[in-house]
């Protein structure tokens, strides 16, 4: 029996986010039937369409039909959770709107997840990824040699809504376990970015730079070798720099490199330039210096790491033949995630509406009420805190004196921490671990991301936390797994972007190139969020917690999972270059007089409409195949920078030619659409004043979420935290006199300004 046994998802979505999804809740056994058009999904033939729609059946059905859409509407009524990613406006014509369906069915979880926002002059453009990126800023956020927006290969954002909407289905049914109730839920294209890409802005600080594609500083970087070769050298903290460079003979010069970054960079060039790849990494790996060769994304799907980690599974296809896909991103210990079968083709089930008792009005927040012991940190553990806040739970951020090595007042440390509380403890001093098991026996999660075995040391795994509170989830991340050679490895971010070939597919033939943003830690901080969810709802099944395992290197899967899906004869997954600009002359960024413009033609009246609207005399068809910097992409470039921004998108538009702003990062924080859309929040924090944010990651009708607190400073709230958990003034003192806790002033000097982090992006 797995987490959501027994829910019913009507699922009447296309293309990634909204059936990726549903597909996450499928995977723990949720029944989820998939509602599509006559001519079916509009990515069918996508080879990733196996995987996003596994154990899923697949019932046509014709919504311009008045007996189909009759059927529709009964289907959605008697499930637990209908989804839909319709346009603003459509949903209400078709009456599939949350009002209109929770009318007499008042358990009803309404789900909708439109591509872009909720209302707007761009929430209507047809679903392309590119046009996401350009009018939410993430397009310019990518480092990049020029001043240009970077087509992203990968859809980064729609793999964020994905799952953040598997989230807040989950912390909805957990609402509705206690009140009875169901409620209309968000979750838009636009939530999705916030969890993906989203920084906090500091008012009187300088803008974040951009950063560079090979990495914007020496000790977190790209660098080729000898033979030609590129591999990532991830020594962002300090003890990690110094054992590079004492392993490359360098030690000598240590203080010249720190305090000199661009004579570091250039003798570290040089340096790796002088013996191939395996050489380097030979010598860096045996020094324990995180370092990670690029590669190809199906070299890695088949290789060693994810083989050890079981996350490689294959399945007869009647068209494709063998399948092979990605398996559940998460591991529950009891209730455990599987793939029974691909997509198949069946009839509407005979579903009832669910009897539930009503018991009141219910909670104020989705997780109102669970009591989160956060000891993540860096990115992926502690954003998984900060998104679990934001849906209502109570996160009590638990440094030790060192602190997270991550901490700063810059603004990727804010966004992962907002909404918690400071609890400042270590472990090691008398007191501590038995202070810590006494919160623990009040609390549900424990969610860490230690490196694998630490935690045994430590005494507060899973074993010993069931043993004063078998109701608690446990929850630990990891870089490679719990499994095989790799598993007490380090790990970060870049590595797995490097050896899972992303780096490599967005640079296409030329060199690799990093993603600025951290697409493993935010993709693992969405997972382990929603797997906590799902333990939540399991609990209230069973009563008794469990623990749950993720790691970076799943989600080197989880956030290119319609790439990596193989067969033979499957087509090539599209690749990039250097500051790529798009895919072809039709699907493309465009520089006007006074800004850029995101142009996304897929059709070939799309991109007649977009020949005819500027002039141009040419073939629609040949017009989307044609090379991006190709011979009729330059006669697009040249017409569209005479035009200022806005009268070439007036054009366009009236033509019908899809096309949006690209809005730069900076940029976004005042853009009237994004405003409008509520995609940003001020907030003030108690030392460094206001501050600019996301707002939230789903937003929900009757139980809305968001951030309660701002962020902590290391141990800002340990007092408060503690005498809430019933410790009493005299026990406090003595804890604090011994060490085992700490406030603020006894944290080190460096969690000022985050000098355990060197040279940060």
């Amino acid at each position: 029996m797995s987490a959501y046994m027994g829910v019913r998802i009507a699922d009447f979505t296309q293309g990634v986010a909204g059936p990726m999804a549903c597909m996450l809740l499928g995977d723990f056994e949720a029944e989820v039937v998939k509602i599509e058009p006559p001519g079916g999904d509009r990515l069918k033939d996508h080879p990733g369409y196996p995987a996003w729609n596994r154990n899923k059946t697949v019932v046509t059905l014709d919504l311009s039909d008045p007996a189909d859409l009759a059927r529709a509407r009964d289907l959605a009524r008697a499930a637990d959770i209908a989804v839909f990613d319709h346009p603003p406006g459509d949903l209400e014509a078709l009456g599939l709107d949350a009002a209109s369906l929770r009318e007499g069915a008042p358990h009803l979880i309404h789900v909708w997840m439109p591509p872009y926002g909720t209302q707007g002059r761009w929430s209507r453009l047809p679903p392309r990824h590119s046009l996401l990126a350009a009018v939410s800023g993430i397009a310019f956020r990518q480092g990049a040699y020029g001043d240009s927006p970077v087509h992203l290969i990968l859809p980064l954002g729609w793999y964020g809504q994905a799952v953040m909407a598997a989230g807040a289905m989950g912390a909805a049914l957990y609402e509705r376990g206690a009140s009875g109730q169901g409620q209309a839920v968000t979750v838009s294209g636009l939530h999705g970015v916030s969890e993906v890409g989203g920084v906090v802005m500091v008012l009187d600080q300088p803008r974040l730079p951009r950063g560079a594609p090979q990495g914007a500083s020496p000790s977190y970087r790209l660098y080729r070798c000898g033979d030609g070769e590129w591999f990532f050298m991830a020594t962002l903290f300090m003890p990690f720099f110094r054992k590079a460079i004492d392993a490359l003979g360098l030690g000598a010069h240590w203080e010249t490199l720190l305090l000199n970054p661009g004579l570091a960079l250039e003798v570290l060039e040089e340096v790796f330039l002088s013996q191939p790849r395996r050489h380097w990494l030979g010598l860096l790996g045996e020094a324990g210096v995180p370092c990670a060769p690029v590669g190809d994304r199906k070299a890695w799907f088949a290789g060693e790491a994810v083989r050890h980690a079981g996350l490689r599974l294959e399945f007869d296809d009647p068209v494709r033949g063998r399948v092979a896909m990605p398996g559940p991103p998460a591991r529950l210990s009891a209730t455990p995630a599987s793939i029974r079968a691909l997509p198949a083709a069946g009839v509407l089930p005979a579903w009832t509406a669910p009897a539930l008792a009503a018991q009141g009005e219910g909670s104020r927040r989705p997780l109102e009420g669970v009591k989160v012991l956060d000891m993540g940190s860096v990115i992926a553990g502690a954003l998984a805190g900060a998104v679990l806040a934001n849906l209502g739970a109570e996160v009590i951020k638990i440094e030790s004196p060192e602190g997270d090595p991550f901490r700063s007042d810059g603004g990727p440390f804010l966004a992962c921490n907002r909404g918690k509380r400071g609890l400042g403890l270590d472990l090691k001093q008398p007191g501590a671990k038995d202070m810590f098991l006494d919160l623990v026996r009040q609390s549900d999660v424990v969610l860490d991301n230690y490196r694998f075995g630490v935690r045994k040391r430590l005494g507060v795994d899973y074993e010993a936390l069931r043993q004063v509170n078998p109701r608690i989830i446990s929850c630990s991340v990891n870089a490679y797994g719990d499994a095989g050679p790799r598993a007490p490895l380090p790990g970060f971010d870049p590595l797995l972007q490097a050896e899972g070939g992303m780096m490599a597919a967005q640079g296409g033939a030329a060199e690799p190139v990093l993603h600025t943003i951290a697409v493993n830690d935010v993709a693992t901080a969405g997972v382990v969020a929603f797997g906590i969810i799902s333990a939540l709802n399991a609990r209230r099944r069973t009563g008794e917690g469990q623990e749950v395992i993720t790691s970076l290197l799943a989600q080197s899967l989880t956030f290119q999972l319609g790439e990596v899906v193989d067969y033979p004869g499957r087509p090539a997954a599209p690749s990039g270059g250097v500051d790529c600009l798009g895919l072809s002359a039709a699907q493309r960024y465009y520089e006007c007089r006074d800004g850029w413009i995101a142009l996304a033609a897929e059709t070939v009246e799309e991109a007649g409409a977009l020949l005819g609207a500027l002039g141009l005399d040419a073939d629609p068809r040949e017009a989307l195949c044609a090379e991006p910097e190709g011979f009729l992409a330059r006669r697009l470039a040249e017409t569209l920078a005479q035009l200022s921004r806005d009268d070439a998108l007036a054009r366009l538009g009236q033509a019908g030619v899809p096309c949006a702003p690209c809005v730069r990062g900076y940029e976004a924080y005042e853009d009237g659409w994004l405003a409008e859309n509520r995609v940003f929040e001020a907030w003030r924090h108690g030392r460094l004043g206001e501050a600019v944010g996301v707002r939230s990651y789903a937003d929900f009708s009757r139980t809305p979420g968001g951030f309660r607190f701002p962020v902590p400073d290391a141990g800002e709230h340990t007092r408060q935290v503690l005498a809430e958990f019933g410790l009493d003034a005299n026990r406090i003192e003595a804890l604090l006199a011994a060490g085992a806790v700490f406030e603020p002033a006894a944290a080190r000097s460096h969690l000022r300004d985050g000098g355990a982090a060197l040279f940060t992006q």
